[in-house]
């Protein structure tokens, strides 16, 4: 083949180096424009594991790498006065300017040619000059191939909210240091590290409004290196700061992250060549394709795999070059947005600084070493069991004192973050485990039956703290489908009764109620017919903020509510809360998510009245406060009371995390203790963006920005991510819906999973916890045996 490199950086270099060695015919020419062994940039980082890839790509080149290397374990963060160091972490730095250098002079040797100070404008052109099959386009975050065939490619480009500047310093670090510094204007941040004998990289980082406010936009780069040398002195211990960009003016050295996404990274050309009209393919690689923020390293790391990838995938095409592209794309898209979806995680904390400023400096570590969701509980207690094992048991300490429990004495094992206790006014849960509120549809005439009596004590028996039972309706017509449960009448208060008997009298757990209204979503089949389908027959009417169906042509067409529905529907709550305060139960949940009535009225989507209750968030909220503050007001004042919101829409036009935070700060006002933040299933027209515990930032945001404590809820399941969750902040208790469903036992099961031995079983289930202990320490053993 002959190939074309456009860009002499990491991808360029290194794809052209591994297609020579694959096959010595090949002909490869990497174009680049600056001069030889010339480039700019300080420090890049890797982990243990690029080295790896890079050593069965090509260990010649790997040796040279891993030999001009710094190899540090540790990770120090400054915050607060305080200094929190953690090891295990595995880095490695070097120079960008040597790490080219090697790959230059590698490709040299293999013959691989390079061409210098030759700036390609017209990648046709230069396929056809050079005859090629193929043509990289490797010419970076600027790159003109991109932008030439947008069309194809349909880049998306997210300018991120922090400035940032890259300089150098002659202060050696012998961990990757994060410093952070509060001023009058916000905060701001280093990312420090050592990459050869006598330099360290030194990224100073803030938010645009911070950096604005400090004048750093007015100073000269002088200015600007010395404001940020004043700022870090008690870490640069006399050094200075240099930056290597003389060539940039004032505060041009001071830019905001692009991160670049393409739906596609491979563009066909047909080309007059001089072996006769070809397609020519041309394939983006590096940060032409996609870009990882700094804050994980990952961008020379990307662009080095990417060839690597691609290198495996022509080696092993059976169907030719178009099928071999087609599959790299196809795998490595896959790997790319994992990182990409870390990178942003971690981009968007280091964003929101202000947000994690009142943690104490040690939670606030954790939160900084998970914030990627790369690094999960476990996982950091592989790489520092020590660190882990004792913030365990400060948080533990915490816990207990604000529970007014029994705290771990020192020296002691700590219990897992989910099974600190926490208290909420007069109750007090033994863990953070919450079975979710789950509709069963099994009840008759609102009446809870004998199977409710079994799936609800047999998540109570499971070890969960709080076990809620599913959105109970204050009246007939507010029901979501004829089997869903009522509170508006005495025989439910007895049938409910029954069972908060039972779940408190032969459990340790608490058992809540959620309270809510179908509106436009009721007068449905089961879930298990035709979900959100109107009854075959006896639909009862139905209301709603506005009159909207909710599946138009489909479901039945709402009334917008009188000042009369309102009045009604308010009592019905106040009523329904009274039976369930005499029912037993000791939590009380308002839902107002999920699109139902009182969702309705918050939602813009749904709600589109032009008198007092429509328009601004404010009067959205007027109607769902009014039946908060009423039902408050008659819920035992020593209890506590959660409000569901759906925190995210997923709608264009509709309810976004920043809404959230502010619906959290007006039910905090009103009285509300607790706010559970799932989303969306307010519009049949959501496009949700799923994963793994995908709806936690927005329990994290109102957490840490409304300041009032959250449940965290949606795709989690592992024992891993109510830790994480939990020992970062990003919310007070992890409500389960599903991992519930599959297994009643979830709590007691992940903990021996994981290891920990003194959770508290029913006795009559003592023989049980020793087998179930006894299996997962067999399968551990086997593991490791295959594993040698």
């Amino acid at each position: 083949m002959k190939i074309v490199c456009l860009g002499g950086g990491p991808a360029g270099l290194y794809f052209g180096l591994l297609m020579k060695l694959q096959n010595p015919e090949n002909e490869v020419t990497v174009v680049e424009r600056n001069r030889p062994y010339d480039t700019f940039g300080w420090g890049v980082v890797f982990s243990d594991a690029t080295m790896d890839n890079l050593r069965q790509a090509d260990p010649v080149s790997a040796q040279t790498i891993g030999d001009a290397f710094n190899h540090w374990d540790d990770i120090e963060i400054h915050f607060k006065g305080e200094s929190i160091r953690t090891s295990g972490h595995g880095f490695i730095g070097i120079g960008r300017k040597k790490l080219l250098n090697i790959l230059q002079q590698r490709c040299e040797d293999v013959g691989v040619k390079l061409v210098f100070e030759t700036f390609v404008q017209d990648d046709q052109a230069a396929a056809q000059q050079y005859d090629a099959d193929l043509v990289i386009a490797s010419d970076g975050l600027n790159s003109l191939v991109r932008k030439r065939y947008a069309d194809t490619f349909h880049p998306d480009i997210d300018t991120r909210r922090c400035r940032f500047v890259w300089l150098g310093t002659t202060k050696v670090f012998d961990a990757f240091t994060f410093a952070f510094v509060q001023t009058e204007h916000g905060w701001f941040q280093a990312h420090a590290y050592r990459f050869e004998d006598g330099l360290s990289t030194f990224i100073v980082e803030t938010p645009e409004e911070t950096w604005q406010a400090a004048g750093i936009g007015e100073m000269s780069q002088e200015e600007g290196i010395a404001f940020c040398e004043k700022l870090f002195a008690p870490w640069l211990d006399g050094h200075k700061l240099m930056s290597n960009a003389a060539h940039l003016r004032g505060a041009a050295i001071w830019i905001q992250f692009p991160r670049v996404i393409c739906n596609t990274w491979v563009r066909w050309n047909t080309l007059q060549t001089p072996r006769g009209e070809r397609r020519v393919p041309v394939v983006l690689m590096g940060d032409a394709a996609h870009t990882a923020h700094f804050s994980i390293g990952s961008g020379t790391k990307l662009a080095l795999e990417d060839a690597i990838e691609l290198a495996r995938c022509l080696k092993g095409a059976e169907g030719g070059l178009e099928q071999g592209l087609q599959h790299y794309e196809d795998v490595r898209s896959v790997e790319v947005l994992k990182i990409q979806n870390a990178a942003r995680n971690s981009t968007e904390w280091f964003e929101n600084i202000k947000r994690y400023a009142d943690l104490e400096p040690e939670q606030f570590a954790y939160s900084l070493l998970t914030r990627s969701q790369r690094i999960s509980h476990e996982n950091l207690r592989l790489r520092d069991p020590k660190w882990l094992n004792g913030y365990e048991l400060r948080l533990a300490q915490r816990a207990a004192a604000q529970a007014n429990t029994e705290a771990p004495a020192e020296g002691n094992a700590a219990p897992l973050p989910m099974l600190t206790p926490y208290r909420a006014r007069s109750v007090t849960l033994k863990n953070r485990i919450v079975v979710s509120p789950m509709a069963m549809y099994s009840c008759v005439d609102g009446v809870p039956g004998e199977f409710h009596l079994v799936h609800l004590g047999a998540r109570a028996l499971g070890g969960a703290g709080l076990v809620m039972v599913e959105m109970t309706c204050p009246s007939p017509d507010a029901r979501i489908t004829p089997g869903c449960p009522g509170l508006w009448n005495d025989e439910q208060v007895d049938a409910f009764a029954r069972i908060v008997d039972f779940v408190h009298g032969q459990t340790d757990a608490c058992l809540g109620v959620q309270l809510g209204h179908a509106g436009r979503k009721g007068s449905t089949q089961v879930g298990w017919e035709q979900m959100d389908h109107p009854l075959p027959t006896d639909n009862w009417p139905l209301m709603s903020a506005s009159p909207l169906p909710y599946l138009p042509g489909i479901s039945q067409t709402p009334r917008a509510m009188t000042r009369e529905d309102m009045d009604r529907v308010r009592d019905d709550f106040v009523a329904a809360a009274r039976r369930a305060a005499k029912a037993g139960f000791c939590w009380l949940e308002l839902h107002c998510a999920h699109g139902y009535l009182l969702s309705s009225f918050i939602s813009p989507i749904t709600n589109q009245r032009d008198d007092e209750y429509g328009g601004t968030l404010e009067n959205r909220l007027r109607y769902p406060l009014e039946v908060f503050r009423a039902v408050r007001e008659v819920w035992p004042e020593k209890l506590p009371m959660s409000v569901r919101i759906s925190a995210h829409d997923w709608v264009e036009g509709g309810i976004t995390a920043d809404d959230a935070v502010e619906i959290a700060r007006y039910f905090k006002a009103a009285g509300a203790d607790m706010i559970d933040c799932s989303s969306g299933q307010v519009s049949p027209d959501q496009s949700p963006v799923y994963g793994r515990m995908y709806q936690t930032p927005f329990a994290d945001r109102v957490r840490n920005e409304a300041g009032i404590p959250t449940i965290a809820v949606g795709a989690i399941f592992e024992a891993d991510h109510v830790n994480g969750i939990i020992a970062s902040g990003r919310a007070d208790l992890c409500a389960l819906a599903r991992p519930h469903l599959a297994d009643a036992s979830w709590t007691l099961r992940e903990a021996a999973r994981v290891g920990y031995r003194d959770t508290a079983w029913p006795v009559q289930y003592a023989a049980g916890k020793r087998q179930l202990e006894t299996n997962f320490e067999r399968a551990a053993m086997m593991a490791q045996m295959d594993a040698k």
